[in-house]
Parts: C-alpha cells; structure tokens; sequence
C-alpha cells in the first residue's frame, strides 16, 4: 500500500507544505476570525488540488482485495473510497468481522501518512465498499484529534 501511495503523498506533501507554517499570532479577535477564514479558502483549494491530481491515477490497486476506487472531497474533507473484494464472504459477515481488526491499522496509517492534513483541520474519512454488492461495509473517520494518542 505505501508504495501505491507515494506518488499521490509526494504531491500531498508539496501541497501541503505551506500549511506547516503558522501564521504570527495576534490578539485582536476581528483579525484571527479573517486570518482563519482565509485559512480555510486556501486549505480548500488544496483540497480540490489533491482530490484532481490523485484521481487521475485511480483505480489503484492496494493489495489482492483492496483497489483504491475514488477520492473526493466534502468541504475540508478528503473522502477515501475502496472497494474489497470479499470473495464469498456476505457483507454482513465482512462488517462483523472485519471492521474492528482494520480500524487501528488504518487510523494509525491515515494519522502517520496524512498529518500535516490533518493538523490543518482537513479531516479525512476512509470508506469501504463490497466490489460486489457496491454497498458500503464500513467507514472510518480520523481528525487530529484521533491521533493525539498514537
């Protein structure tokens, strides 16, 4: 998966190498709320960027189950979309079983790979689909809050 990844990640980190940079601190409260708004207009942008450049390289295979589908964006969201091959495994069953041994791999992934994102308020969401059935199976949703711990 890294290795897929690191086309699209070197873009991110070119992208978002601006956003490692805070801007000087000020008191007056009128000042902060336009310096924030102006924040989220340029991390927009940079969002749609990153969903443009990535999209033009999928479908990506991740691994014999996994192809990376789609990415897209909701605001100052990045939407990761998967389709899983679940072989003859029923949906309900890849739910129950599946979701609880996945979510700490991907969360600890998602808060490693995309940090700068993330501490720029871009929160990221992972979705997974049944290549069969298209049904969403499961979705994890990480802001930096979720990786203060890890």
């Amino acid at each position: 998966m890294k290795k897929i990844l690191l086309s699209p990640l070197a873009l991110v980190s070119l992208v978002t190498s601006c956003l490692a940079n805070p801007l000087p601190q000020t008191v007056d409260t009128s000042v902060k709320a336009k310096a924030e708004e102006q924040l989220k207009i340029q991390n927009r942008e940079i969002v749609k960027l990153v969903v443009a450049e990535i999209s033009k390289k999928l479908p990506q295979r991740v691994d014999k189950y996994t192809e990376f589908v789609k990415i897209e964006n909701d605001d100052l969201k990045l939407l990761y979309t998967y389709e899983i091959n679940t072989g003859s495994k029923s949906d309900k069953s890849v739910r129950e079983e599946d979701k609880k041994r996945m979510e700490g791999f991907v969360v600890r992934g998602i808060c490693q790979t995309s940090k700068r994102f993330l501490e720029s308020n871009i929160d990221i969401s992972y979705i997974y689909n049944s290549a069969k059935s298209k049904e969403e199976l499961f979705r994890f949703d990480v802001t930096s809050k979720d990786c203060k711990y890890l």
